[in-house]
């Protein structure tokens, strides 16, 4: 399955299977099925194979033996990777399933999950305009000369031909620009013959109609005739062909109720026009004409135009945080090559190479300096205002603006590794996933259509049995119409994505990345906040203040327990690294390393077998700890200190005292969280009295020392269990099967790819004010959902009975299709304008 419609298609046919209750999800691709007693996979597969190109196998990957014979090389391929109905290759993204191809169309609803198509077109579900998925990276620049335009280079310098300075080439008129512009063409010609219809139609009300004194009724109606041509043919025409593609596929969308709707009032008038004697009297006017409604056609095709210029002018400012993401991303760098200065373009830089940064330039990769120092602006990565002090030795991210001074750097990232590029890449991912919330919307836009026909329909025959006696028919007729073009599934439809793929681009703007929407989502769930200790409310740069040693010499055991902890992930083990280097001490090879996650690291150096790590270590290699050190070191702990025993060949040869300051912004934000009702608690592997220490500093809900990755998993189970939505912030690799199995995972950029990874949010800054961003983002993009879905849902329920003509009867109103068809464009407009809001949110 690689579509919703897949998804639902396989859950019917299984669920037609007498005596099975299947439920299907798409991520994961998998169906839970119940059985009144025992039905072989056989038979689902038989079903399935007659439904459409899948198959199905048991959970542990054995496949079935027909499923090997069915799965030829056609059937292997992906129902939604064969030729769609435009004629249009459509491809699945292969590294996860929210991605979308850069360059690729899609459909800004999502009708048919990731489904992308490689041109422009409209979608076969609901009709709307494909959209193109941005670029992931900036557009190569390529120099011309102003005089000699066939020469054309990477790199800036000067032409070979005359000697003049080349120039950047223009860069193309975005895709989006070019639908923007081609529908605003067709508009300007549609106000152009649409205009003088109306006037004419409208001419009846003005005293004395001067404009029968020129010609009668029956020329004038010719007149509409030939100007609504190229409205109908021309500017609206692909209406039509939705609509009839609409018809065609089943899929019935707002383009559906358009196309019949003006179609049929269309038609009417042409017949009535060509046949006027067909017709009842009570369809004439008193000169003896036909009522037509050519300028009812031409200006409610006029206004479903305008909505989509509106709809298409708005989509371009939706995709406008990636774009200006990618605007961070310098197209030059100046490259030092044999102590020259050489200016290079961005994708001709390679891991290695040494960069110069100059006053003002923007960092071109990810690297660190090598040599001088800046202070950096980092606001567009992270979300903080003030500049960060930078020095030799420290990492400098691609994209981040260098402040008044000079400085060399070393490449270490370059293209789709730098963050700047991950940060795009996550966010469009992002951008185009589905939220829980929108399969609401998804079930009720299934019936929609069907029931406005329906009502339209039951609209005619009242209208003609109760309506007035002269003119029941034409009343009805018109309520009709009314009813098909004010009714507008494309609101309901566009509600949640709008919202998502501007929440999502707010989010990185703030440093608050966002791996897919449904973690948007539950974000504003969450009821109980788990965080990691080390990295994520301290700095997560320990240092070591003290070794403390029993019966040895300090530079020896100094060079055991490096030497261990060189082959260390964990902060504490570089911790102990850098202490030892500092003294100038040297690193031996130690053999049979092994790291015990939660309790320490051991190994072989110099023939003697070296352990570091906390009590538990200690019992479990069953190293007898001396009371008297016991006591000391509790002494420490109680002061919030970290403390490391060392045992030499089973006998505790000391400790190391090591201390990680707790981050400046941790009470502040751990504070608003509890004020917004999230309890916060902290899982540690520290010991207690050391992690007591850091909760009563911070005023934490409650916490738990000594624990283990299994034991973190545990407690995010059981909190699951009794209910509560649980969200996890980490750093470290022993955080991400709690990062994995918690309901949000918030991982701290500072930390390894792994938790990064497993996690569903991630934090750029590593700071916990980036979880209270989070939190406010989540809340203030559901609102806006909710706000979507209500003017959505009101506009239908209020608009399709006042169409229909309930208040006629009491109040003497009927709504002109006119009227509808504007207050049908405006919908799409206000849901979109109303998602758009979010750009300005202040967190």
């Amino acid at each position: 399955m690689s579509c919703d419609g897949c998804r639902s298609k396989v859950e019917k046919t299984l669920n037609a299977i007498e005596g099975i209750d299947a439920q299907v999800t798409l991520f994961p691709p998998q169906a839970i099925i119940s059985m009144e007693e025992h039905i072989p996979t056989q038979k689902m597969q038989e079903a399935l194979s007659a439904a459409g190109k899948y198959t199905i196998e048991m959970e542990s990957g054995h496949k079935m033996e027909s499923v090997e014979e069915f799965a030829d090389t056609e059937t292997k391929k992906s129902c939604c990777s064969t030729v769609g109905i435009h004629g249009h290759k459509h491809e699945q993204s292969k590294e996860n399933h929210h991605k979308i191809v850069a360059g690729k169309y899609y459909c800004p609803m999502f009708c048919e999950g990731d489904k992308v198509y490689d041109k422009a077109g409209d979608c076969p579900v609901c009709g709307m305009d494909l959209v193109k998925a941005p670029e992931m990276s900036i557009a190569k620049t390529q120099y011309t000369c102003p005089m000699h335009p066939e020469v054309v280079k990477d790199e800036p310098g000067s032409c070979s031909i005359c000697g003049m300075d080349l120039v950047p080439l223009q860069v193309e008129e975005s895709e989006e620009n070019k639908t923007y512009t081609d529908l605003l063409h067709k508009m300007k010609i549609a106000l152009l013959f649409t205009v003088p219809i109306f006037i004419i139609a409208m001419s009846d009300m003005i005293p004395n109609n001067p404009m029968m004194h020129i010609m009668d009724m029956k020329s004038w109606n010719w007149v509409q005739f030939i100007l609504s041509l190229p409205v109908v043919f021309y500017a609206s025409w692909m209406f039509f062909e939705r609509a009839w593609k609409s018809l065609v596929t089943w899929n019935l969308n707002m383009f559906t109720l358009i196309g019949i709707g003006a179609g049929v009032a269309f038609l009417f008038s042409v017949f009535g026009m060509f046949f006027s004697d067909f017709f009842p009297e009570e369809f004439k006017t008193s000169m003896g004409t036909v009522h037509l409604y050519f300028e009812a056609t031409t200006v409610i095709l006029t206004l479903v135009l305008l909505g989509q210029l509106l709809e298409a002018r708005a989509h371009n400012k939706t995709n406008g945080a990636i774009k200006e993401l990618l605007k961070l991303a310098p197209t030059q760098a100046v490259l030092v090559e044999n102590g020259v200065d050489k200016v290079i373009a961005i994708d001709a830089i390679k891991k290695g190479d040494l960069l110069r940064v100059k006053p003002g330039d923007k960092i071109p990769v990810d690297g660190k300096i090598i040599e001088g120092e800046s202070t950096i602006d980092e606001s567009m990565i992270t979300g903080e205002p003030i500049p960060a002090d930078k020095k030799k030795d420290d990492a400098v991210v691609a994209g981040t603006i260098n402040g008044n001074k000079s400085f060399l750097m070393l490449a270490e990232k370059v293209g789709a590794e730098t963050l700047l590029s991950q940060i795009v890449q996550m966010v469009n991912n992002a951008s185009r996933s589905r939220a829980p919330i929108q399969k609401l919307a998804d079930r009720i836009s299934k019936y929609f259509v069907p029931i406005v026909v329906a009502v339209a329909v039951l609209t005619f025959l009242v209208w003609a049995k109760f309506g007035p006696e002269e003119n029941a028919l034409a009343y009805g007729f018109i309520n009709a119409v009314a009813v098909l073009i004010i009714a507008c599934p494309c609101a309901l439809g566009l509600a949640t994505p709008m919202s998502v793929m501007v929440g999502v681009g707010k989010g990185a703007q703030l440093g608050v990345l966002i791996k897919n929407a449904e973690a948007l989502e539950k974000m504003n769930k969450v009821a109980v906040l788990i965080t990691d200790k080390t990295g994520t409310l301290t700095e997560g740069k320990p240092s070591v203040e003290k070794v403390f040693f029993v019966d040895a010499d300090e530079n020896e055991l100094l060079q055991y327990i490096a030497s261990v902890n060189q082959y260390s992930e964990h902060p504490l083990a570089q911790a102990v690294v850098h202490f030892a280097k500092a003294k100038a001490i040297v690193l031996s090879e130690a053999k049979d390393f092994e790291a015990i996650t939660g309790k320490g690291v051991i190994g072989t150096v110099n023939g003697k077998r070296v352990a570091l790590g906390n009590k538990k270590l200690m019992e479990q290699l069953k190293v007898a700890i001396p009371q008297e050190m016991k006591s000391q070191v509790l002494t420490k702990q109680k002061l919030g200190k970290t403390v490391s025993y060392v045992a030499v060949d089973q006998l505790v040869s000391g400790y190391v005292l090591i201390s990680d300051a707790v981050k400046a912004s941790s009470a502040a934000a751990v504070k608003e969280l509890m004020r917004k009702g999230v309890e916060v608690i902290m899982l540690t592997g520290d010991n207690s009295n050391t992690a007591r220490a850091v909760a009563d500093e911070l005023q934490l809900s409650s916490f738990e020392a000594e624990c283990l990755p299994e034991d973190k998993l545990r407690i995010i189970q059981k909190l699951q269990a009794e209910g509560k939505i649980v969200a996890m912030a980490g750093d470290g690799i022993n955080d991400a099967p709690a990062l994995a199995q918690s309901d949000v995972g918030i991982a701290m950029g500072t930390g390894t790819d792994v938790a990064i990874e497993s996690a569903k949010i991630t934090l750029v800054k590593g700071d916990l004010q980036g979880i209270v961003k989070a939190k406010e983002l989540s809340h203030a993009v559901m609102k806006n959902i909710h706000q979507n879905l209500f003017f959505a849902f009101f506009y239908n329920v209020i608009g399709i009975p006042i169409a229909a003509g309930v208040l006629y009867p009491f109040f003497g109103i009927l709504l002109s299709p006119m009227i509808a068809a504007l207050a049908m464009s405006f919908s799409s407009v206000s849901v979109i304008s109303n998602a758009l809001r979010l750009r300005t949110l202040k967190i």
